[in-house]
């Protein structure tokens, strides 16, 4: 098997646009691929554009139905009035959004692809992470579930365990929904409690279907949950599936929205405790998945002061080439910042924060604590169903 490492790049990916008032800027993905640039990440891995998803690729996970709904919505974009959960506040249609939303489905499939095939060992497309994306309707930012196509197309080429750990803010729900019958797939999400935050799934007893009992497992962490109790949350719930599970290849979606700046959600966590989970995903997958690793990007709308540093650090780890937390940002990215959006860039690849510090699990619990709550409710409702014990 290759060693060296994908990032799955195509500029066209930032034709997904739903509009200058919209909170996804298409911004936040030419920042990250310059940043890339910029601190010569990219010198380590092969940059590789894969096809657009054709249909039978769709149609792993949506319905033929939707994928019509979206190119008619794509071909005549007035014509989108909310049906199919195009032409709303969250989705507006626009021009070309089948085909620029296939593309990005398409960077997910081809990362699948190459890391089941063996042409690369690591593959990272942090355009993708799109995980709201039901199979018969656009949610949350969300036309096409790359994530969830990607898995799919892992299960076709014959993958008989695929695991899926979802650290976005925002439960995900679409991969969730897609696999919810099927074994062969362990969907994880740690995100903030449905109770305060879209799209108000991901409740501890959404553990699957009857015959996939366990096989969906969800921390849903109070609203103002920081570093500490974040980082401690995931190595108190993912490590231990993972080595039950013993997935052929770890999938993982790392929106940068859990961040304290996000102005979309109410977590507190910084890029430093996002690389230290980052940096985690990498060696869990060396630990469980002889290595196989495919790292999607997701929500993040602090699109110049967070995605990009965010993303650029999931790329360099991916690439065995971890950035160092201090490192400088070279002057020119700032300027290319400026250029395009009037604001500041951030001038280290660093809140500040790193090491970060955290307690853990094994080393006791605290009831009363409102995260370690949170905790206690995932393993109670999904690890006896896998056998292990809450």
């Amino acid at each position: 098997m290759s060693g060296r490492a994908r990032l799955m790049w195509d500029e066209a990916v930032t034709g997904y646009d739903f509009g200058p008032q919209h909170p996804m800027d298409p911004v936040r993905l030419a920042l990250t691929r310059s940043l890339v640039g910029a601190l010569g990440v990219d010198r380590e891995l092969e940059v590789v554009a894969a096809r657009a998803a054709g249909e039978s690729t769709l149609r792993l996970v949506h319905r033929e139905d939707y994928i019509d709904a979206v190119k008619a919505a794509s071909a005549d974009p007035a014509s989108a009035q909310g049906e199919y959960g195009l032409g709303t506040l969250d989705d507006p249609a626009f021009a070309g959004m089948h085909e620029v939303s296939a593309l990005i489905a398409g960077q997910s499939v081809g990362a699948a692809e190459a890391v089941w095939r063996g042409e690369a060992l690591h593959a990272v497309n942090f355009a993708g992470g799109l995980h709201h994306a039901m199979p018969g309707a656009a949610s949350g930012f969300c036309v096409y579930n790359d994530a969830a196509l990607a898995i799919a197309r892992l299960l076709e080429l014959g993958a008989e365990r695929v695991a899926y750990v979802d650290v976005d803010v925002h439960h995900g729900d679409g991969v969730q929904a897609a696999f919810w019958e099927d074994p062969r797939v362990l969907t994880v999400s740690l995100h903030e409690h449905p109770r305060t935050l879209f799209p108000q799934t991901g409740w501890p007893e959404e553990t699957g279907a009857d015959r996939a009992e366990g096989s969906a497992v969800n921390v849903a962490l109070p609203a103002g949950t920081g570093d500490a109790g974040w980082v401690r949350a995931f190595h108190a719930v993912v490590p231990e599936l993972l080595a039950d599970f013993r997935p052929e290849v770890l999938v993982t979606q790392h929106g940068a929205d859990t961040h304290f700046e996000d102005p979309l959600a109410h977590l507190a966590v910084s890029l430093d405790a996002q690389r230290a989970v980052q940096v985690a995903c990498h060696d869990l997958a060396h630990e469980y998945a002889d290595g196989r690793w495919v790292a999607l990007g997701g929500g993040g709308y602090a699109v110049v002061d967070v995605v990009p540093r965010s993303w650029t650090h999931l790329v360099a780890i991916a690439a065995g080439r971890p950035v160092a937390p201090e490192t400088v940002i070279p002057e020119s990215w700032r300027q290319e910042v400026y250029a395009r959006t009037r604001q500041p860039g951030p001038q280290r690849m660093t809140d500040g924060r790193w090491p970060v510090s955290w307690a853990d699990w094994e080393a006791g619990y605290d009831p009363a604590d409102r995260l370690d709550q949170a905790v206690l409710a995932a393993r109670r409702a999904a690890f006896p169903l896998r056998g292990l014990l809450a």
